[in-house]
């Protein structure tokens, strides 16, 4: 009777493992909900902390800011660079937001609480994705304005601008979510994390700048070739975060 309490209480923490799951019946509705309900959660200690504010925020602006210096005067390079410039600002942007949404959950064993919450991990993977595309939302109307104001740059194509975005953005934060995981149960998660996500993400970095660079030089045409890569590129990390996101987060 005692060894069979004691298997009993190794395998109570997986709550999502094949055969004999724990975990409640899911369906879209519930999937959305619970999904909102991590977003919402992610949001509210953003905004008490003030991270994204204090510190995302004003990294992305001095990225911006000292390319300005390096290149000026000639106002015509920092208009030919200004979409490389915002992407590559907003990568690394997108690197903290990462980092720090799975930070929330490095102590207290917050994590494991997570995993026996009992939400659908699809919806963890959309909640947690979704914060971090919201917070590089914000960011990336901030440096719109930017690289308008100190690279000159004519905001023309704003519908390809837009979609463009909206795709990069989705896409930047599912792989940054897939990897943030595999990469928040290791010692060295603030190094790792980077090498993980920067190959993989380099595809949406043309992609969005060659997309921003056609919008910004008034030949959106040449441009959406790109933000179907970009879609595609969204697409394929959404379906597998949402596929394996359980077992992901099971691992780590």
């Amino acid at each position: 009777m005692r060894s069979n309490g004691r298997a009993r209480s190794r395998r109570a923490p997986s709550r999502w493992r094949a055969g004999g799951s724990t975990r409640r019946p899911c369906g879209r509705p519930r999937l959305w909900r619970d999904a909102l309900l991590v977003a919402a959660k992610d949001l509210r200690v953003e905004a008490r902390s003030r991270v994204a504010t204090n510190q995302v925020a004003p990294f992305a602006a001095l990225v911006l800011v000292l390319f300005a210096f390096a290149l000026d005067p000639d106002r015509g390079v920092l208009g030919r660079a200004a979409a490389g410039l915002f992407w590559l600002a907003v990568l690394f942007s997108a690197l903290l937001a990462v980092q720090r949404s799975f930070a929330l959950e490095a102590h207290d064993d917050a994590r494991d609480g997570l995993r026996l919450s009992g939400l659908d991990p699809a919806g963890i993977f959309l909640g947690k994705a979704g914060a971090v595309a919201a917070q590089l939302a914000v960011l990336e109307l901030l440096l719109t304005g930017g690289i308008a104001v100190l690279y000159g740059s004519d905001l023309r194509g704003a519908v390809i601008l837009a979609v463009t975005a909206v795709a990069a953005t989705v896409g930047l934060a599912a792989a940054g979510t897939v990897y943030g995981v595999i990469a928040a149960g290791l010692r060295v998660r603030e190094t790792l994390l980077p090498l993980l996500i920067l190959p993989v993400v380099a595809p949406v970095l043309l992609a969005a700048t060659k997309a921003w660079d056609a919008g910004l030089s008034g030949a959106s045409g040449e441009g959406w070739p790109w933000v179907r890569l970009l879609a595609v590129f969204a697409t394929v990390y959404v379906g597998f975060g949402v596929l394996a996101f359980g077992a992901l987060l099971e691992e780590t």
